[in-house]
């Protein structure tokens, strides 16, 4: 075990901090894992599920199958017409890229099935959701919801003809030596794409640390330079801390893949009702 997985079970020994496992990849290397207490082995990552989609729409950006700009609605023009009527004309103004950040129009905490019943939504989430009043307009505000997801989720499917974890598995999990995994589903069979992805850990930090080496693994590309900059720098589903050397998404329930570009290391973290936020400060700190 690394030095760094050796000194970080030290930590969570001293200060009693509730982490199941952690895993490290350090400088484009095979990931290492601590298994700090015992857990299934595959785990719900909650909200880190929303990386996951995000670099579903890279895998399409990247080949020219869908652009930023383009309308949610022009993408998804043959799901919505049954109900095309009934939707908001401002839903016609809102983009890929307001999916990705949030900034749809969608109230804060919508279709949120980790916290309220899924018959709340009814059968057909997306039309619960195109439907649903918008608090204001597309691209005049942002507030954080499952339902961003969700539609980027369907973007992903519709683009690609298969369902997003379908895509994933033939244009990366397979490059990327995945073990088992699966997505939560809707009623009509779509995958959440904002929650509900179980995975190891250690595969779980192979995503960040693609990201962190600008989209290739071990000397293969998996996704484009240009891909990973926009998702970084535009904060699709990443996070930056306050002083940019930290860059990690969160689950509920204390879920986290991070990488620091300083230290060339990617860290993914499970644990259950938190510890995440002290061990990635931990992390981000550690001394080279």
């Amino acid at each position: 075990m690394s030095r760094f997985l050796d000194d970080c079970a030290a930590y969570l020994r001293a200060n009693s901090l509730s982490v199941i496992r952690v895993s490290e990849i350090r400088d484009g290397g095979e990931p290492e894992t601590l298994e700090f207490k015992p857990g299934n082995p595959c785990q719900n990552t909650y909200s880190v599920a929303k990386t996951f989609a995000m670099t579903g729409i890279g895998l399409l950006y990247d080949r020219g199958l869908i652009s930023l700009d383009e309308p949610v609605c022009s993408v998804l023009a043959d799901e919505i017409a049954p109900y095309r009527d009934e939707i908001d004309p401002r839903w016609f103004t809102s983009t890929v890229e307001m999916a990705l950040t949030h900034r749809l129009g969608l109230p804060g905490g919508f279709l949120d099935i980790d916290v309220n019943p899924s018959a709340l939504f009814g059968r057909d989430y997306l039309r619960h959701m195109m439907t649903h009043p918008l608090d204001y307009a597309p691209g005049e505000g942002a507030k954080y919801s499952d339902g961003a997801f969700y539609l980027v989720s369907r973007l992903v499917e519709k683009r690609a003809g298969m369902p997003l974890d379908t895509y994933l598995w033939r244009e990366l999990f397979w490059a990327l030596g995945y073990q088992e995994m699966a997505w939560s589903r809707c009623p009509l069979g779509h995958a959440m794409g904002a929650t509900g992805l179980y995975l190891h850990s250690s595969d779980m930090v192979k995503l960040a640390a693609l990201y962190l080496d600008g989209g290739l693994w071990h000397g293969q590309r998996l996704l484009s330079e240009k891909w990973v900059e926009l998702a970084v720098t535009r904060e699709f589903a990443w996070n930056w801390d306050a002083e940019h050397r930290m860059c990690a998404k969160g689950g509920m329930r204390g879920q986290m893949i991070l990488f620091i570009p300083g230290a060339r290391r990617s860290v993914a973290i499970q644990s259950f009702e938190g510890a995440a936020a002290e061990t990635a400060t931990f992390a981000r700190d550690y001394p080279e």
